[in-house]
């Protein structure tokens, strides 16, 4: 490229070196910043240079200029990240199950390009997440796309929807695709779940997003609109265990008082929780899908948690544990 095709560029190679190679504990001289510029086969005399980065400043870059061994040296200040939040949308983009590996890496090399050479050796971290099981499906951000824009331009979305099989392969859970009207994304139990009306059925559904395969937008308008209006988006993961579904219920749960962080971490502080008849104990009614991840739930608390109500749920817990029973009995004897 010809010496003023590069000087016409100066401004931009002077931000790129302000932001990749100062920050609040590295600066550079102004003959630093000249001795960096020609790097980039521009020249610049000190006067420029100051209306330069006074331009910089104008366009946003907090340019700060301070006194160093007799001389000035000048860095970024504000940035549009701070050093602190990088760091955790690094560890948050690293140790997400959603994200594929490969995308991690995409993503995390452009949040490391936000910060200077220095910040970005901070940002070069390991988040070990233990039994971490990253997903698979690199088209997940395409249809998270998509299915966003059908929500924005009112459409309905038509797809497939995938399982695995035990050759470990994704196949379609059934022949025909199924054809919903998209109200809403949720993230929860670290995936990304589609709330939507189905209209055959007449009731809302949840689908996760990285089982969604070939996904069109359709010219047809979303229906279910009067059902969405009635649903509580905020309570719906709460009640849906691992996203679950099961028969909607008020369950009366008693737990012993040490556990009380357990079942606020799950239900929220909005709860009730008085003393139990049991010393040590309190009690709590929840509404909860009644589904067998549920009742896992529970089980998995041990005797520190039990459920004491309603009669139908007691019976529907004590029949799984029964057929559990029976199933380890029945391993003992072969």
């Amino acid at each position: 490229m010809p010496k003023g095709k590069q000087q016409k560029l100066k401004l931009y190679y002077l931000s790129r070196i302000m932001t990749e190679k100062t920050d609040d504990e590295h600066g550079l001289s102004m003959k630093e910043i000249q001795m960096r510029l020609g790097e980039y086969g521009c020249t610049a005399d000190r006067k420029s240079l100051y209306d330069d980065l006074e331009a910089l400043q104008v366009l946003g870059l907090d340019i700060i200029g301070e006194p160093y061994g007799g001389t000035y040296k000048y860095h970024v200040g504000k940035k549009t990240f701070d050093i602190a939040e990088l760091k955790l949308l690094v560890d948050a983009v690293q140790s997400s199950k959603f994200i594929t590996e490969r995308k991690s890496g995409e993503l995390i090399k452009k949040l490391t390009g936000m910060a200077s050479d220095y910040e970005a050796a901070q940002l070069k971290r390991q988040v070990v997440v233990q039994g971490r099981v990253k997903n698979m499906n690199e088209s997940i951000y395409y249809v998270v796309d998509d299915i966003h824009r059908a929500i924005s331009q009112n459409q309905q979305i038509m797809f497939e929807y995938m399982q695995w099989n035990l050759k470990k392969q994704l196949e379609k859970k059934r022949k025909d695709p199924y054809k919903v009207s998209p109200w809403a994304l949720i993230w929860a139990e670290e995936n990304y779940y589609l709330v939507a009306y189905d209209e055959t059925e007449d009731c809302l559904k949840h689908f996760r997003v990285d089982k969604m395969k070939s996904i069109a937008v359709l010219q047809e308008k979303r229906k279910g609109r009067e059902r969405y209006e009635k649903f509580d988006l905020a309570q719906y993961s709460t009640k849906n265990f691992g996203m679950y579904a099961g028969e909607e219920k008020s369950v009366k749960i008693a737990f012993k008082n040490e556990m009380v962080g357990v079942i606020i971490d799950r239900f929220g502080k909005n709860i009730m929780i008085h003393p139990s008849k049991q010393d040590g104990w309190s009690e709590t009614m929840v509404k909860v899908a009644v589904s067998r991840h549920f009742l896992g739930w529970i089980f998995a608390l041990g005797t520190d948690v039990d459920i004491i109500g309603p009669s139908d749920v007691i019976k529907t817990f004590q029949t799984e544990v029964d057929n559990r029973r029976k199933l380890i009995n029945g391993k003992n004897k072969r």
